[in-house]
């Protein structure tokens, strides 16, 4: 119960990374507790002063009181000072100290820097007499005495410095006497130790291990209350942890390899392909870079899976790092350590997190990186996605290089129109088109069925989904390049019959029918081989007595409600002015209606539906062409003149006038609708075109005809007109598909108009009337 007044003089800490506080404080004696007044909220009790202030200052008394015990005392004090480094300030002052002050604080000041333990400091504290402190003070500074001789012997001469760190404690650890906070502050310099042994056995490169030894040794001469201290630790831990030669082996057996591909995903020839070639050539040649590949294609069309699946493939670690949305290049390269919270990109720290340095990198979205203030991403990733340059990636926190080489990248994007020519230019594009919908019903048969039935609780004898409703689901409720949609309506179909399933489980007496919903009606449209096979009377005493539910276009009805999309070709097709086009968008292909009409004006051609400038240039050219062209096909306005525009206003309009519109392949469609509106006659209710023209009638190429073949299959069209040197890009379609297709390959806009109306639109012979002059 014995305690020592103080004055505060400076309280030095924080909360992080842990509460570490350090308080400075002036001794001004001891006291005893006499009365515990109250403990809360802190304490207060009646003490009595033991010691007095002012004993200090008769120090003329002092050595003929003590005696020869002053005088041993203060030998020993000076034999352990000099044992020490002088050159060091602290001990230098402290040698400094023992001459100017009295001896009578020599046994407390000793006692608080030497070695000793809680118990220890706190038996010379209840020593009030100085006689008796000056008795137990000297058997500790003999003690360290000898430690510090003992220590001498064995340690190198190099280690000097090392001596007065064992010897004293400094003197932020003075104000803190618990035996808890010692303990804490020995483990914290036994991780350093322990750190800097993981730094020395690791395998990373000369100039990071050089680093790193000179950032440990200045975490070792570095007070932990600093906020630099946590941050050096945290880059020197990041250091040990990132894997600079740890890697895994590929599984290089290509039928193996094959029958994972096959497993996981339908279709997607060319993206197979590519993954079987890298194989092959890894087993002929072991330090082979990783590629760099980018999978472009509309959204749902498993661009993102399918990279999961090669790293499954390839026995890799996988990381998907989503980039949309992203503005700032430190999310790639990482923050410099100068900064507050300062941290590694996402390429450092998705290593760090799986733990080799051959992963799978999926760099979701990249054709949707942003630019601000704080710089511009998509440069970033030319030297993370440079072979020549990624095997020495330097991110700005560690500022080290780190080797990418062997990292296998794969970006994903809708379009590659947004992304910088310099990132596209360093990555493999692979075209990834929307499926057939064939291809359609094999995915959601093999893969999407399963899921839905997994998820909801359902088993195939519960529900049987025929491939003529999966069709249905497809073409009446869905219109998409990829299977997100068709995967949500197989969703709400379960969702519908777990309902139906947990109703009839409930029930002791067999279902009204009209609970039922489409039990009987599902049969009469259902042909024999369709109908499910009979179950067991032991499985129909475990089942409703309705199963299996039996999924038909009645239930369809009833479940997703009416038809969302109709086959509204042929009903648009029944006046003249009216074209299908083909259009291309980072969703897929589309089928476009451009629709013409003509009134009585000035001459005027008025365009709507959001169109861009390129777009209403090829308007332009259309009527510009068939004006010059109109004798030759006979094309008159409603006076009968051959001047179309004269006293004549046109109007082309492109529905869904929401969606903003632009490019030159709809040239062809605007010159067909135009023809149909001056000649009177219909554009074959089956036929579809895309193509760009020119002021001489010629059909240049475009882009995206795969997707705009796809389009117009799922529309049901039979007929596409596309420009001739196109040809080549059918071999990337389906065989089936250009089976239910027939293509016309148009070289000038003649052939594009035989082929666009019932027996052709070819010159009409006329005789030529000579006006007399006489």
């Amino acid at each position: 119960r014995i305690g020592t007044a103080a004055l505060a003089v400076q309280v030095v800490g924080s909360n992080w990374p842990k509460p570490h506080y350090t308080l400075l404080v002036t001794g001004l004696c001891r006291f005893q507790i006499l009365q515990l007044l109250k403990e809360k909220p802190y304490p207060v009790a009646e003490v009595q002063q033991l010691d007095r202030l002012e004993q200090f200052t008769n120090g003329h008394k002092s050595e003929e009181e003590l005696g020869e015990l002053s005088e041993q005392f203060y030998k020993y004090a000076v034999q352990l000072v000099e044992m020490l480094d002088m050159s060091v300030p602290a001990v230098a002052k402290l040698r400094r100290l023992l001459d100017s002050l009295p001896r009578e604080a020599l046994p407390d000041i000793l006692t608080s820097i030497i070695r000793t333990t809680n118990q220890e400091k706190l038996q010379i504290l209840d020593a009030v007499r100085l006689e008796e402190r000056f008795k137990m003070t000297i058997p500790l500074l003999v003690r360290q005495i000898e430690g510090l001789k003992l220590l001498q012997k064995t340690r190198k001469s190099k280690q000097d410095d090392d001596k007065r760190v064992v010897a004293i404690r400094p003197n932020r650890r003075i104000s803190h006497g618990s035996i808890t906070e010692d303990e804490e502050e020995e483990e914290d310099h036994d991780d350093v130790v322990v750190l800097e042994k993981k730094i020395r056995t690791s395998s990373m490169s000369e100039q990071a291990l050089k680093v790193c030894l000179k950032e440990i040794k200045r975490l070792k001469k570095m007070p932990q209350s600093m906020p630099e201290y946590a941050l050096t630790r945290n880059y020197l831990e990041l250091m040990v942890e990132l894997p600079w030669n740890k890697s895994t082996k590929d599984r290089l057996e290509i039928r193996a390899a094959r029958i994972v591909l096959d497993n996981d995903h339908y279709a997607m020839e060319k993206l197979k392909k590519r993954v079987l070639e890298y194989l092959a050539v890894r087993q002929l040649k072991n330090n082979l870079k990783g590629p760099i590949l980018c999978f472009v294609g509309p959204p749902g069309v498993g661009k993102t899976s399918v990279g999961r699946s090669i790293a499954k493939t390839l026995g890799r670690e996988f990381h998907r790092i989503a980039l949309g949305g992203v503005c700032d290049q430190s999310d790639i390269r990482g923050h410099r350590r100068t900064y507050v919270g300062s941290m590694p990109g996402r390429i450092i720290n998705g290593l760090k997190t799986v733990g080799v340095n051959n992963p799978v990198f999926l760099l979701d979205e990249v054709d949707k990186l942003a630019k601000s203030l704080q710089g511009d991403p998509a440069a970033a990733l030319l030297e993370v996605l440079d072979p020549e340059q990624n095997h020495s990636f330097t991110d700005h926190y560690l500022n080290v290089a780190f080797d990418l080489s062997q990292v296998l990248f794969i970006a994903t994007a809708n379009t590659t129109a947004t992304i910088p020519p310099a990132l596209l230019d360093r990555m493999e594009v692979i075209q990834v088109p929307g499926y057939t919908q064939e291809e359609k019903i094999e995915i959601a048969h093999r893969h999407l069925i399963p899921k839905q039935l997994e998820l909801h609780g359902l088993t195939p004898q519960q529900i049987q989904i025929p491939h003529v409703t999966t069709l249905g689901i497809i073409t009446r409720y869905t219109r998409e390049a990829g299977v997100r949609a068709l995967d949500r309506k197989l969703g709400a179909i379960c969702r519908a019959v777990a309902v139906k399933v947990a109703e009839g489980q409930h029930k002791e007496a067999k279902p009204d029918r009209a609970e039922v919903g489409e039990g009987e009606d599902c049969k009469e449209h259902v042909t024999e081989d369709a109908k499910p096979e009979s179950i067991s009377d032991t499985a129909d005493l475990a089942l409703p007595p309705e199963m299996p539910i039996l999924i038909d276009f009645h239930a369809l009805k009833d479940i997703l409600g009416p038809p969302m999309y109709d086959m509204e070709v042929s009903e648009r097709l029944n006046q003249p002015g009216v074209a299908i086009g083909l259009a291309w968008t980072p969703l897929g292909g589309e089928i476009m209606f451009v629709e013409a009409s003509r009134m009585d004006g000035e001459g005027q051609l008025t365009l709507t539906g959001q169109l861009g400038d390129v777009m209403k240039e090829s308007a332009h050219l259309a009527i510009s062409w068939l004006r010059s062209n109109a004798k030759r096909y006979q094309l008159t306005n409603a006076s009968g003149s051959f001047d179309l525009l004269d006293n004549t206003d046109i109007h082309l309009h492109f529905p869904a006038g929401a969606v903003t519109k632009d490019g030159p392949s709809a040239g062809v469609t605007i010159v067909t609708c135009l023809a149909s509106l001056f000649s009177g006659r219909l554009v074959c209710s089956d036929v579809a075109m895309t193509g760009e023209i020119t002021l001489r009638g010629l059909v240049l190429p475009v882009g995206g005809i795969k997707d705009k073949v796809l389009a117009a299959h799922r529309a049901g069209l039979k007929r596409i007109i596309i420009p001739q040197r196109n040809e080549k890009d059918l071999e990337e379609i389906a065989a089936h598909v250009r089976q239910d297709l027939t293509f016309v390959l148009a070289g000038c806009l003649e052939e594009v108009l035989n082929a666009a109306f019932d027996g052709g639109f070819a010159v009409k012979a006329r005789l030529e009337h000579l006006n007399s002059k006489l």
